[in-house]
Formats: structure tokens, sequence, C-alpha cells
């Protein structure tokens, strides 16, 4: 009989556990009822091969056996988590995904074995002692933003990325997927799109102060069969996939491969490539009909390919300069009787409002979408602090809170001169522990507008997944904590206790190969000796 670790996120109840408990072996069986299906996959594909235990079909009310239910009483997330010495062990869920959290709390309550890919010790015995665990989420939006468009994540990493934000019950992951610095998606009727936007020259090494170069081709794209695959093992964690495609500003490397949609009566669009450098690019969609139609034929495709509620759009950081100087630009202006160049960005933005809204879709996008007036229908990603979502919920727009002070992950951990590459504001694993989502301001009513909380991963300085793994973890451990559990005021937060249980789930992250930020500061091969970052508390880093 293993002893019992700390479940992370916290649950809101635990009866036990007592003396006495249910012990796993080559007999013990599944049974599901209708509706369990993604849980009974993941059961027997993850945990069975973890432990080497075959978990056959079972039958309803038999002994020795794992069983799951349905309750439409509960919160569709939510689940109830029994351990008998009669019955075996019963996970209850108030609908399929709450079944599937269950098993996840199932799987960290028989210790970190269960988190390996392979049997360590075949015969050995796995049990868990009697208790009863009920749960629900706080938020039913719990993200992960990754950031593949500034370094190329393969299928496989992202893939490995949705096994461990279902391990930590977060359940929609933000993909990322165009930027200045590269073009990730396979769009069949706009070819060049991978064919010269999926990959760039070479690549500024550190922040863009730096004045390394890594000087060798960098890309990679996600062809559509990619995306279908990504999307469907997704779904059979639970998982939402939300897509990105950045509009109007952050589009040099869509602009690199198709000049025309460019600003081209201020620049030659023809000369650009994809941008090797970080920061924020000047070079911006031209908000022609050309433009238009070319990304509603990308969007017609995408939402083909993804089926979630929301779509995306970016909107953040959109140079008006080129605008600014623009006969052409400023024509569009007067033509649609807008008062400058943000209203110009939110009648961009309006335009595919409508346009999603008309498919059955809803857009979201970075809350630069405020500036020029607020699209109808939008919802608002809340990253330039609370204030954006604060405005957008009392406007009655939903909000979902990202603000880059608290959980942009490539920030740095620690003021320490051995942190690679460090960039943004010093933020521990107490900083993001004590993050609230919704801004005390706002009245019951317009709290009920954010519909959740979201970590961010912009991967300019994490050239491969050890570097992402590095600045995800283990502040994504306290993150997904503070997006699920009912957690007390900022304050009041037992911040030890999160720890102690955390002495537990750093072996889960052990036998899951994560390699995290250990609490003693970043080992040796962790370490990026000369490579500048952005060692400036006070000042905000632009993406």
């Amino acid at each position: 009989m293993t002893s019992l670790p700390e479940l992370i996120p916290a649950p809101r109840s635990v009866e036990g556990p007592t003396t006495g408990g249910f012990v796993f072996g080559p007999e013990t069986a599944l049974w599901g009822a209708s509706g369990t299906g993604t849980t009974q996959r993941w059961l027997r594909s993850t945990l069975g091969t973890a432990l080497g235990l075959p978990l056959p079909p079972g039958r309803e009310g038999g002994e020795n056996t794992l069983t799951l239910r349905l309750d439409d009483t509960l919160d569709p997330e939510g689940y109830r988590l029994q351990v008998t010495a009669e019955g075996g062990v019963e996970i209850t869920g108030g609908g399929p995904a709450g079944v599937f959290w269950g098993a996840q709390s199932l799987r960290q309550l028989l210790g970190p074995d269960a988190f390996r890919r392979a049997p360590m010790a075949p015969g050995r015995q796995y049990g868990v002692r009697h208790q009863r665990v009920e749960d629900a989420p706080r938020f039913r939006w719990r993200g992960l933003m990754l950031d593949v468009a500034r370094h190329f994540m393969p299928k496989d990493g992202v893939l490995r990325y949705l096994d461990l934000m279902a391990a930590h019950k977060l359940n929609v992951f933000h993909f990322h997927l165009t930027d200045d610095q590269g073009w990730r998606i396979e769009i069949k009727r706009y070819p060049r799109l991978t064919e010269v936007g999926s990959w760039r020259a070479r690549t500024k090494f550190g922040h863009r102060a730096s004045p390394l170069w890594e000087e060798k081709p960098h890309g990679g794209f996600y062809t559509q069969d990619d995306i279908r695959e990504i999307v469907a093992y997704a779904a059979e964690r639970h998982i939402t996939v939300v897509p990105e495609i950045d509009v109007p500003g952050h589009s040099q490397a869509a602009i690199a491969a198709y000049p025309e949609l460019g600003n081209t009566d201020v620049i030659d669009t023809t000369s650009l490539t994809v941008w090797d450098n970080w920061g924020v690019s000047l070079n911006v969609l031209a908000p022609t009909d050309n433009t238009l139609r070319f990304y509603e034929g990308v969007f017609e495709e995408l939402l083909e390919l993804f089926p979630s509620e929301f779509v995306h759009i970016g909107g953040d950081e959109c140079a008006k300069e080129q605008w600014r100087e623009s006969p052409l630009v400023q024509s569009r202006i007067e033509e649609l009787g807008l008062a400058g160049e943000d209203e110009l960005q939110s009648w961009f933005i309006g335009h595919f409002d409508k346009w999603l809204t008309a498919r059955g879709r809803r857009l979201i996008g970075w809350d630069e979408i405020l500036e020029g007036g607020l699209a109808h229908g939008a919802a608002v990603s809340s990253w330039r602090g609370y204030q954006g979502g604060i405005a957008a919920a009392r406007s009655g727009h939903d909000v979902v809170m990202c603000p880059e002070q608290y959980v942009y992950l490539d920030h740095r951990q620690d003021a320490g001169v051995d942190e690679p590459a460090p960039i943004g504001y010093v933020r521990t694993l107490e900083d993001v522990y004590r993050f609230e989502p919704v801004p005390p301001q706002l009245t019951s009513e317009e709290a009920g507008h954010v519909l959740g909380t979201q970590a961010n991963l912009w991967t300019e300085v994490m050239e491969d997944h050890a570097r992402v793994d590095y600045q995800a973890f283990p502040r994504l451990v306290a993150f997904a904590e503070v997006a699920w559990s009912a957690l007390p005021a900022p304050a009041e937060r037992d911040f030890a206790d999160f720890e102690r249980r955390m002495t537990a789930h750093y072996e889960r992250l052990d036998a899951l190969g994560v390699g995290y930020r250990p609490r003693t500061g970043p080992l040796p091969w962790q370490k990026r000796p000369g490579v500048l970052g952005r060692p400036i508390e006070g000042t905000p880093p632009n993406r």
C-alpha cells in the first residue's frame, strides 16, 4: 500500500483517508457507464500501461472493480471519487469531463509510478486508502497559451503538453499559430504561407538587445492532418483547442509570403522576409478588401479543423505608423467615416467578429481590441494588466484574465544572475500562487463575465522543449490550482501547505520527465551564460 500523496489542485472536500484501502492487481476490472469512453480508453492506455495493469472489462457492481458513473446532479466537470474495501474504486462525474478529472486525481493517489510510461516493478501492487474526494472547478476556462510561432514545437511536443495540461486539470489550449516570425499551419488555398512563411533564415539568440544570432534556418509547420490529430488528442482529454491567427499586426510572415497583404504604397513589401528578431514589427496588414477576402479564406479552412466555440484573432500590438503614412489607408478611414487609426483597427476586428458570428463561432482577442470601441460579441484576453478585463466585463463582454504581471511564464522566476535569458518581471512560484483572476473592483454580476484564466508561454527565448519546461514548471502547477480550486483571498492562501503538497508533486513531474526549475535554482545545463535577457524589473517587455 502506498502512502497518500497530496492532491494538486486542492480538492473542495476530502473525507479520510482512513486505515485500509483498495489494492489494484491484474484481476482488477474496469466498468464504465455510457458516456465514459474517453476515460476508459485513457485509464487503459496511460494508467494501466504505467502500472502494468490490463484493466479488463468488468460488470456493473462487481467486486475488485474500478467503476465509472455519471450523475447530472453534479457540476459537469465535477466528480466524486470513493474508495471502499467492498467495491473497489468508484468515480462519478457530472459529465464525461468530470469522470476524466476524477481519473486524474486517482492517478495522483496511486503515486509517482502512475506517471511513467512503463511499469517500474512488474508485479508490484498499487493501492489507495479508503476515502471520499468531492471536487469541481471554479472556472470553465483554465487555459494555457503556447506560442509556436517564435520557436516551432514539433507535433509530438504539443501532444506532450496536452498530456501535461490534462494531468493538472487544465482544459483550454490556446494555440498561437502565426506571428511575424513564422506561420505554422497549412492553408491549402494559400500554399506560400508555409512554403515561405514557415521558416526564417536565422534567429536572435536571447532578448532583442542581445548581439548573438543563431545563424541557421528555423522553421516548421503543422499539416492539416497534424492539426486534426492534435485536436482529436485534446478532445480525448477534454481539452478544447482555441486557434489564434494574428491580425492585423504581428503579420510579417504572412506579408512576406503574400506581399499584396501589406501597405504597398508605403514600403516595398516584396523585399520583406520572415522576421528574425523580437519585438513589435511595423509591417502590418493593409485594411483592404483583398486582405479581408484573403483572411476569410484562411478562417474558412481553420473552422473546418477546429470545432471550438472561440477563435482568437490576436488584435494586439498593431503598429499604426504605416497606416498613418499610407494615402490608401487614410482614404479608407475617410471612406468608412472613422475617426482615425484606432477606429480602423476596431473596424477590422469588427468585420471578423461579424464573419465568425454568422458561422456560429465567437471571436476572442487581446485587450487592444478595446481600442476604438469593442467589437460586438467579442471576448477579451486581458494581458496588459487587469484594466482591459475590468472595462470589458463592465461593458458586458466575457473575459479571460491573463495579466502579464502574474501569468506570463516566459518572465523570469528569480532575480538571480543565473536565470537563463531573464526577461520581464520576477514572478516566483508564490507570486503565481497568489494571483487572483477576478478583479475585486467588479460586482458579482460583472464578475460573471470572467470565463476564467490562462497562463501564457511566449517562446522568443525558449528554443526547445527543455526551455519551455523550465519556464512553465513548477509555476504552471500553482496556476492550475488557482484556476481550479476555490481558494481564499490571495493574502490568506496557505502557500506553505502548497509547498508541502508540491514535495510529492515534484516526484510526479520527475516521473513525467518534466525539466522544471528546481527550488534551489537552475541546474548547470539550464543556465544560459552570456545570453542577454531583459533584467529591468519595472519595464514591461514587448512580445
